[in-house]
């Protein structure tokens, strides 16, 4: 069984919990239904989250395993068939989600195809790949191996004494990639090397030979297996302290690790000297597959099995066992975009509104560049601006936790308390409308007669009955609220209903007059509009009063409005009556 024979496990859920199904298209490249696709191509596929690794399949048929027979590969996302594809074949691809995990079953997406290119030339040349050209005290049980020739299908491998002799040997050795002689070669000699690919249009020419020579006869060391982490073992930390057992009669070890079987992303063949080595910055969430081969003088150990080991979550996506829902430890962020204080608050001081493991604050500088001004859950700001919010969580690494972070830029501006500058009214049929106007660099909200509101955005209400009001005007952010009378009752009856200029002697002016007994604060000054708004006339204290009259000429009766200043710069509004 395959899943025993892989050595990986998965903190996850199966398919039956958490619902993962396969992407649509699986395939990206080559896509479905492509056609002239090359024989070397690498095949790619659409991740999905939260499942731990692939197998591929491919075939001639749908569901197929003529070429490939459920090779796992992983949490990478793309495989290169190392002796490519046959040439002009309709070639079926199946990708299965796998979990690793005993019960939870495997979820095998549809299969898709595509169609390679048809090959009308033999196959381009190809070298020995170990030993390496010019090598020397080759082990003379050396297993030869060389480079992937495109559109090749078979291989003839010889070896001489002497440059295009092949006494020593001379094999076809089919449609692979390495031979391992059923002999040991001559101790202590030169050989030349010469690799022939060939497909059904004929064998590659004129192609460059390699010499390595072999060293005396001796004993190669033996394999070697992990001893921290183990093989197969799970929560492994991002930084981990890799050792294995130390081999009798080794030199020492090439180590080759990789995200996938047949990668090698973090070592490649890399040789060391003792028996363990630091790794740092590895991914989380991913399985490693690591390849260890003891050498020494003979050569290297022969039939070494690969081992694999998981690192910790991280930061996710991952799924949570508990929940079967997709997790990420980095926190999600409240912030929001703009934030306001009152001017007369400086300095302002900020608290993080998320929960996280810890919190960092930046300011932005007048080169455009963010620098860090606090790394606690408060921060103190000096003026307005840009900055930023950084709140993240940690792994749970035991040896070096990794940092999650989530950011959210946001702007700082100032509020103030508001001034009311004036209250504008017009008539609105037989009520009136308001509108009041302000001055300040708050956000403000109006609410009418009620400082508990209802508040509203818009400083205009309308279809509001004649009468006396206080408009109230708020800060949205808490810096206070002021209010406005309009026609206090105290003033209101100095304010003459209506007038009737026709030289009668009887209310033939209008003008504000003091009622006996109420202690009023003097005005300053009263201003005429007509219904339209457009200003008329100034009334002064101890005048006359208005006539009717605008630029000399009589105006029509109806409705007109006055707004007063007393010397405390309260404002009062109203409206009356001209008679003709």
């Amino acid at each position: 069984m395959l899943k025993k024979l892989l050595p990986y496990i998965v903190l996850l859920l199966g398919y039956a919990v958490i619902g993962q199904e396969c992407p649509t298209p699986v395939l990206i490249d080559p896509l479905a239904g492509a056609t002239n696709v090359p024989v070397n191509t690498t095949i790619r596929w659409n991740r999905v989250n939260g499942v731990p690794g692939y197998t591929i399949s491919i075939g001639t048929t749908p569901s197929g395993t003529e070429i490939l027979n459920n090779q796992s590969v992983g949490s990478a996302t793309s495989y290169t068939p190392p002796l490519g594809l046959p040439a002009n074949t309709q070639v079926y691809v199946t990708i299965t989600l796998f979990f690793f995990e005993e019960g939870v079953a495997d979820i095998t997406c549809a299969s898709e195809t595509f169609r390679t290119e048809e090959v009308t030339s033999p196959p381009p040349c190809t070298l020995l790949s170990f030993p390496e050209d010019g090598a020397t005290g080759v082990n003379v049980g050396v297993n030869l191996r060389w480079s992937y020739s495109p559109t090749a299908t078979a291989y003839r491998l010889q070896l001489g004494t002497s440059p295009g002799a092949s006494d020593v040997l001379d094999v076809d050795t089919g449609n692979t990639l390495s031979y391992n002689p059923p002999a040991d070669l001559p101790e202590n000699t030169l050989l030349f090397a010469r690799v022939i690919a060939r497909n059904e249009n004929g064998s590659a020419t004129a192609c460059t030979e390699i010499n390595f020579t072999t060293g005396a006869i001796a004993q190669l060391p033996g394999c070697t297996s992990l001893v921290s982490p183990q093989d197969g073992e799970t929560g492994i930390s991002l930084t981990p302290f890799l050792e294995w057992q130390a081999v009798a009669g080794a030199d020492g070890y090439r180590v080759t690790i990789g995200n996938s079987p047949f990668t090698a992303e973090i070592l490649d063949g890399v040789r060391f000297f003792t028996n363990s080595s630091a790794i740092i910055n590895l991914e989380a969430n991913r399985t490693f597959f690591i390849t260890i081969i003891p050498f020494n003088e003979a050569g290297e150990a022969i039939g070494c099995e690969q081992q694999s080991f998981s690192t910790i979550l991280g930061c996710g996506p991952y799924l949570d066992p508990a929940s079967g829902e997709l997790v990420t430890l980095n926190p999600v962020l409240s912030l929001p975009d703009t934030i306001s204080f009152c001017e007369n608050e400086a300095p302002w001081v900020l608290e993080a509104p998320d929960q996280a493991d810890g919190f960092r604050w930046y300011q932005e500088g007048s080169d455009g560049q963010y620098r860090v001004i606090s790394d606690t859950r408060e921060v103190t700001l000096s003026g307005t601006g840009m900055y930023r919010y950084e709140a993240y969580n940690l792994s749970n690494d035991p040896v070096e936790p990794a940092s999650c972070p989530s950011f959210k830029e946001f702007e700082v501006v100032s509020s103030e308390l508001p001034t009311i500058t004036n209250l504008d009214l017009q008539e609105d049929g037989e009520n009136i409308r308001i509108r009041i106007e302000v001055s300040g660099s708050g956000n403000y909200e109006y609410s009418l007669d009620s400082p508990d509101g209802p508040f509203q955005d818009n400083p205009l209400f309308t279809g509001v009955t004649p009468g006396s009001y206080t408009v109230y005007v708020r800060d949205r952010n808490g810096c206070g609220i002021v209010s406005a009378r309009l026609n206090e009752p105290e003033l209101s009856e100095g304010f003459p209903r209506f007038f009737s200029p026709n030289q009668d002697g009887i209310n033939d002016y209008w003008q504000f007059t003091p009622v006996p007994g109420l202690d009023a604060v003097p005005l300053e000054r009263i201003e005429i509009y007509d219904r339209y708004g457009k200003y008329l006339f100034r009334v002064l204290p101890g005048s006359q009063g208005w006539d009717g009259s605008y630029n000399g000429r009589a105006l029509p009766g109806g409705t007109y409005w006055y707004k007063a200043l007393d010397i405390e710069k309260k404002i009062f509004t109203g409206y009356f009556t001209l008679k003709r």
